[in-house]
């Protein structure tokens, strides 16, 4: 693929060709980046050619992707991405914040944001052949996984924990999906989904592990650039607030700054703030602590999405923050029902990890980690029907 060098590992930074290595570093395990080659980029398509595109989806950003063209026309995998962004006047007053913008990724084909690294998968997986795809989810990845499987007339087989939500686990079955429930919590599943790709032969769409799920999730980081920074002329950099959980959303927004930032197309990087639950906050530990030594932690929190004891993408979403001069903020499960209710009544309907970066802004103002004049977006990851419970929990007897 000639828009591609290779990888390069995130630990000792060594490369590989594409073909030598799929998953992560053979030396430390590390998570490997995909390499673009930026001057045959930059030589055949410029910013222009992007806005022009009329595509809208994922796939207008096609020249920086590490795939060829899917096909599947017409399909619910062309239809991932461009989600909307909102500016609602009356949130940003009752804050005290000039420029706030929500990208709500609850209108993708599965109701989140996983739709994005599941449809870039799914496109790789046909390239080389694989017959079977295989990942460990909560619910939202998988269902994503199931449903772009689905839409391409390809097989997935999911793991997941059996206490992910009811409504995620039935979205799972409806896209027709094998599911297999897993007595342990999402560490395991990942453990058992990795385990069955290496008996088996399948591919493995794991994030931390597979390198081509960031490049699906880095083009939310190319719409919030061609949406918000680039559609408003921002002069200063933008606050960008993500949940995190094992830290592969928040690291794929990351690599897609960082790809337009080495082709020229983005002249300051924004801030990246990563938010965690206090149940679930092993990357933020480390950031407090001033390491990059992330330690596991025995996750309870109820947003269920982002509830990890061991970050399998925890390195590189930790840079996330510390490469962009942000941070990383810690917020109560409280806090984050809380979220649930302010954005519904601005007509968002949010699910708690999506609720959590929302929280996460809150308390960024109220400690003085940004200022009220800066320009700031809330990234919102999955819609409130994926868990109802949670949402009967804000809404209040």
């Amino acid at each position: 693929m000639d828009k591609v060098v290779g990888t390069q590992c995130s630990i000792c930074n060594t490369r590989y060709t594409l073909d030598e290595v799929t998953y992560t570093c053979p030396k430390d395990g590390g998570v490997l980046d995909v390499v673009l080659d930026v001057e045959a980029i930059k030589a055949s398509t410029q910013p222009e050619d992007i806005f022009s595109s009329a595509d809208q989806s994922m796939w207008r950003y096609l020249p920086l992707l590490p795939v060829n063209d899917p096909g599947h026309q017409g399909t619910p995998l062309r239809s991932v991405g461009l989600t909307p962004v909102y500016k609602p006047p009356q949130l940003a007053a009752e804050l005290g914040i000039k420029d706030l913008w929500l990208k709500d990724e609850s209108g993708n084909p599965s109701a989140s944001f996983k739709d994005r690294a599941s449809a870039l998968l799914i496109a790789r997986a046909a390239e080389i052949d694989a017959e079977v795809v295989v990942t460990a989810s909560t619910g939202n990845a998988g269902a994503a996984l199931a449903g772009m499987a689905a839409a391409a007339g390809a097989k997935a087989v999911i793991f997941a924990p059996k206490t992910a939500p009811p409504a995620k686990i039935a979205q799972l079955l409806v896209y027709g999906s094998e599911v297999i429930l897993v007595d342990g919590n999402y560490d395991d599943a990942v453990a058992l989904a990795v385990a069955a790709a290496e008996e088996y032969g399948w591919y493995c769409r794991n994030t931390g592990y597979n390198p081509f799920t960031a490049e699906g999730k880095k083009t939310a980081g190319f719409e919030i650039w061609e949406q918000v920074i680039a559609a408003n002329k921002l002069e200063k950099p933008l606050n960008v607030f993500v949940s995190v959980g094992d830290g592969n959303i928040i690291s794929g927004v990351h690599k897609g700054f960082r790809d337009l930032y080495a082709l020229g197309w983005l002249k300051q990087m924004p801030r990246i703030f990563g938010v965690q639950s206090a149940g679930s906050a092993a990357i933020a530990n480390a950031f407090n602590l001033r390491t990059e030594a992330i330690e596991p932690v025995s996750a309870e929190t109820l947003a269920d999405s982002i509830s990890v004891d061991m970050p399998s993408d925890g390195l590189r979403a930790l840079r996330a923050a510390t490469q962009t001069d942000g941070a990383y903020i810690i917020v109560e499960d409280q806090a984050i029902l809380d979220g649930i209710a302010s954005l519904g009544k601005v007509g968002i309907f949010s699910e708690p990890a999506a609720s959590t970066a929302f929280a996460g802004l809150k308390k960024a103002l109220a400690d003085g980690l940004i200022a009220p004049e800066e320009p700031s977006l809330v990234l919102l990851t999955g819609s409130g029907l994926k868990d109802v419970k949670a949402a009967m929990q804000a809404a209040g007897e």
